[in-house]
């Protein structure tokens, strides 16, 4: 079994010993919870037809990890996202990675395993928070946000890409008289904008695919494809891609064949690690304020450094 605890959502798989998908379970909840995650594995277990006890080898991934019950191993969400596209999509070599809290561009080799990777781990904007607030200002459902998105014009100007910042700038424009759906278009361009930021620092390649909630958003996939230049291919099941790698890595890890991806994902929990340390830290007087002097240098904050930071 795989369980991949994000920020937003509890996912489970579970993978035979020839590492076909059984069954798995997605649950939505408001913050991690350990609630969430137990109610998965039962959904992921109930769907494919077996007990707790013919688990042989649990392996969680994702923002919660730490906190699945009865997993004997954790790998990296950017390790699982890369092994379960690969084996949802043969042949993939870019994997753009948009959950509830960051947004991760990974390209993959031919075993599926992680060559590069960028996060973007400190600021909401371009993630599911992000959409989660667009639709909050727009008095639209979520899952009606993309399709709203494809039925505007994407030719208004979206300034600020901070998730709080954006409410008020998407307000704004419902209040101009701009239109719910020309207002959900530009937003949705403008992620895309940030999205081909952080492929470019490891590169395009092709074929691309999406993982995680954002995926099933087509305007999300149409302006990302657009931003990129080529094709984003649909999974067919998106969300469950970080766990069904860390599905098939459980039952590599059971065989005694793990050892290669052990060794790859062990160099991306260091990469891992160093992009957290040595991300800009979060200053609240930052937010919106061009003027305002950083501690420590006294110099003002530019703004798109603001942007960036959560």
């Amino acid at each position: 079994m795989g369980v991949d605890l994000g920020s937003t959502t509890a996912k489970a798989a579970v993978v035979d010993q020839d590492g076909a998908l059984r069954g798995s379970s997605v649950v939505q909840m408001g913050a991690v919870s350990r609630e969430a995650v137990a109610r998965a594995m039962d959904g992921a277990m109930a769907a494919a037809g077996v007990a707790h006890t013919d688990i042989r080898r649990t392996i969680s991934t994702g923002y919660g990890r730490k906190l699945v019950p009865g997993a004997n191993r954790t790998f990296t969400e950017i390790t699982c996202h890369a092994r379960g596209a690969a084996a949802l999509h043969p042949g993939v070599r870019l994997v753009i990675d948009i959950g509830g809290q960051d947004s991760k561009a990974i390209i993959v080799d031919d075993d599926g395993l992680v060559e590069r990777f960028a996060m973007n781990d400190r600021c909401a904007s371009g993630t599911g928070r992000f959409f989660d607030v667009l639709a909050r200002a727009l008095e639209v459902d979520i899952g009606a946000v993309g399709e709203l998105a494809l039925a505007g014009s994407d030719s208004l100007e979206v300034s600020s890409m901070c998730a709080t910042f954006a409410e008020t700038e998407v307000i704004s424009l419902l209040a101009q008289g701009r239109e719910k759906a020309d207002i959900a278009a530009s937003v949705h361009k403008a992620v895309a904008a940030r999205t081909l930021g952080l492929v470019a620092q490891v590169g395009k390649a092709t074929p691309t695919v999406m993982t995680g909630g954002v995926a099933k958003n087509p305007a999300a996939r149409l302006h990302v494809a657009q931003a990129l230049g080529h094709p984003v291919e649909l999974l067919d099941q998106p969300q469950i891609a970080g766990a069904y790698g860390a599905g098939l890595l459980a039952r590599d890890d059971y065989a005694g064949t793990a050892e290669a991806p052990t060794s790859s994902d062990s160099a991306t929990e260091e990469q891992f690690q160093a992009s957290l340390s040595s991300a800009t830290p979060h200053c609240q007087d930052c937010d919106g304020r061009p003027g305002h002097s950083h501690p420590g240098t006294g110099e003002p904050v530019p703004l798109e450094l603001q942007r960036n930071i959560r």
